[in-house]
Parts: structure tokens; sequence; C-alpha cells
């Protein structure tokens, strides 16, 4: 039996997939595309922050918040910690999987989820400035 004629080797750009052009998102064009947890933990840090830096200019000028994903070393005597906060640099570090995982919301959707990210900026804040976190954002969970 004879083998077919072998074609040569085409070479198609990133992400074609046996010649049929670049794949379209998962959801479609109709919908928004997803997001990831890392994204999403990002953006209501980082929308936390500048709330709370609206609110705190001068005490906040200088301040580096960052994120990393899990603190270094052993793990503390009281436990996992979910952030750090350095006053002499005038740095906040919040680790984004302790945050993520160690919390035990009674309710799993991403309000409950934004709202532990959102307090955990601002009991950071607060331990760096050396206030109560009820002062931090007064208003910001008033409900009427």
């Amino acid at each position: 039996m004879p083998r077919p004629a072998r074609r040569a080797h085409v070479r198609r750009g990133a992400g074609e997939r046996h010649g049929r052009g670049m794949r379209s998102p998962v959801t479609g064009p109709d919908l928004p595309l997803l997001t990831s947890r890392i994204t999403f933990f990002e953006s209501c840090a980082a929308e936390a922050v500048e709330y709370v830096r609206g609110l705190w200019p001068e005490e906040l000028a200088g301040v580096s918040f960052e994120i990393a994903a899990v603190p270094g070393g052993d793990p503390a005597a009281h436990g996992v910690d979910r952030w750090r906060v350095d006053r002499k640099a005038r740095r906040v570090v919040l680790y984004r999987l302790p945050i993520q995982r160690l919390s035990h919301l009674h309710r799993e959707d991403d309000w409950h989820r934004r709202s532990f990210i959102e307090s955990c900026v601002f009991r950071a804040t607060a331990e760096l400035l050396g206030r109560d976190p009820w002062d931090i954002a007064p208003e910001r969970y008033r409900h009427f």
C-alpha cells in the first residue's frame, strides 16, 4: 500500500490550531470575559487602597501597598498572617492566599469575598496608622 505524499510543514502563528485561525474566548462574543481569583483579589485590594488613600491622603503619603502570595518563613505562633505592616519602611504587604483560602465566610459569593478583602486592607491600614479599624472607613459599611 503506497503512503500518501507528505505535506511540507507549515508554520502557523501563535494561537492557531489546525489552520483555523485564532481562538475566540470561551465565553463567546456576547458574554464578559471570566476573571480569575488573582485578578479579582488584585482589583478589590486596589479599589480599597484607593478608597483609603482618598480618606487619609496625608497619613498614607509614601506608603506602599503590595500583594504577595504567602508569607515567608514558618507560620506565626498565632496562625498564618493575612498581612504584614512595616511602619519604618511605610509598607503594607497583603498575603493573597491566606486571605482568600483561610477566610470562613458564611456565604461564598463575590460581595462577601470583596467585603473580606476590603476589611483586610482597612485593618492593615489601621495597624499602620495606629488607629482603630472602624476609624479608617467609618462610612464604608453604614447601611441605611
